[in-house]
């Protein structure tokens, strides 16, 4: 499959969109256990503490209390929003392309 639409713009390819989903739901789970352990947040509290760190909402109702958890989330975040953002891009283009799949095949 090439990387290449007719259109010279950027494919993932299956393997490279299975990575960057998997990096992703990883990084999710750590900045969860993270938060669960050392922040002391409730299990939901802590992946939905991630979540919005890493799409950079932070709606500010949760933030870090000790100093270890104010450096995790310095690196958390520098490491983190990329990756998520690169998984949100590939997503996107996934389904941009089984939409123009689906229509050039109901021509």
């Amino acid at each position: 499959m090439s990387k290449f639409n007719n259109k010279k713009e950027f494919i993932f390819p299956r393997s490279q969109f299975l990575v960057i989903t998997i990096v992703s739901v990883v990084l999710l789970i750590v900045g969860t256990v993270f938060y669960h352990f050392i922040e002391e947040l409730k299990w939901l509290d802590a992946l939905y503490f991630s979540v919005i760190t890493l799409t950079t909402v932070g709606y500010g109702d949760f933030s870090p209390q000790t100093d270890i958890g104010k450096l995790f989330t310095i690196f958390y975040i520098i490491g983190g929003i990329g990756i998520i953002f690169g998984f949100m891009n590939a997503f996107y283009e996934k389904r941009i392309e089984k939409m123009n799949q689906f229509r050039k095949k109901n021509k």
